[in-house]
């Protein structure tokens, strides 16, 4: 047995050791990322993408030593997968908080139901189209390099093998819960001002005009206005999300740690 578990130890020393504990960190943030982690995105496809980020991550961290006794393995096992799980949820966060404000958007518009099964999840038109749309720019103004960045620089924060302290994990992971739906509002609060401004119109109109069929009037009004504002207010919603995204990723006083 204690043969057995020498010859494991060599096995796994040196190199492969120190990439096999990079994947496994690696691979939980990759199951998360935005874009790369999908649940459109098929498993191999997945798997792929996470050998591609270890074979840039492992050689920008020092070597990682293999514990002295085989049984100290399970640490790592256990510690990186947390710790990959948690900097990918704290970037998932960032889609919720799309979804969310398409949600709020839609709702507020009455454009709620249109197209409401189109995507893998079951969100409004208006929550899908920014979702598509803030994933394709995000990956073109380089999410991958951000996340392989991050990686990185997450060696200096969480060593490897080290179990992340759990009341800081909370701490930050309630702080980012908060952020999101904070962001998430704050992206659909030109569709909300817009919604109020419509329901107080139609309340005054109603109130002197009684006899008029105002629900017919402000319909087609309230769908053209959302439509209207959804063209114009698109850039800068993603925009703001792409840089709330990259803001999140190089500020290292944002993680735990």
């Amino acid at each position: 047995m204690i043969a057995l578990d020498e010859d494991i130890l060599v096995l796994m020393s040196g190199l492969f050791w120190h990439t096999a504990i990079v994947f496994l960190r690696v691979g939980a943030l990759v199951s998360l990322l935005p874009a790369f982690g999908e649940r459109t995105v098929p498993a191999r496809v997945k798997l792929a993408l996470a050998i591609m980020f270890t074979l840039i991550v492992a050689p920008g961290i020092p070597p990682i030593e293999p514990p002295p006794e085989i049984q100290a393995m399970s640490g790592f096992v256990i510690s990186e997968t947390i710790v990959g799980l948690a900097l990918g949820l704290g970037i998932r966060l960032f889609v919720l908080a799309l979804q969310t404000a398409g949600s709020i958007a839609a709702q507020a518009t009455s454009l709620a139901q249109i197209l409401g099964g189109a995507a893998a999840e079951p969100i409004p038109a208006m929550g899908y189209v920014l979702v598509i749309a803030g994933l394709a720019l995000a990956v073109m103004s380089g999410l991958h390099v951000q996340a392989a960045a991050l990686l990185i620089q997450s060696y200096s924060w969480f060593l490897p093998g080290q179990m992340p302290d759990a009341s800081w994990l909370s701490s930050w992971g309630a702080t980012q819960v908060s952020n999101a739906f904070s962001l998430a509002f704050t992206l659909a609060l030109p569709f909300v001002i817009a919604s109020l401004i419509y329901n107080l119109t139609l309340g005054v109109i109603n109130r002197a005009m009684p006899q008029l069929m105002v629900a017919f009037v402000g319909a087609p009004l309230i769908t053209w206005g959302g439509l209207f504002l959804l063209f114009v207010s698109a850039p800068i919603i993603l925009t703001v999300w792409v840089a709330a995204i990259g803001d999140f990723m190089s500020r290292p006083d944002r993680l735990p740690g």
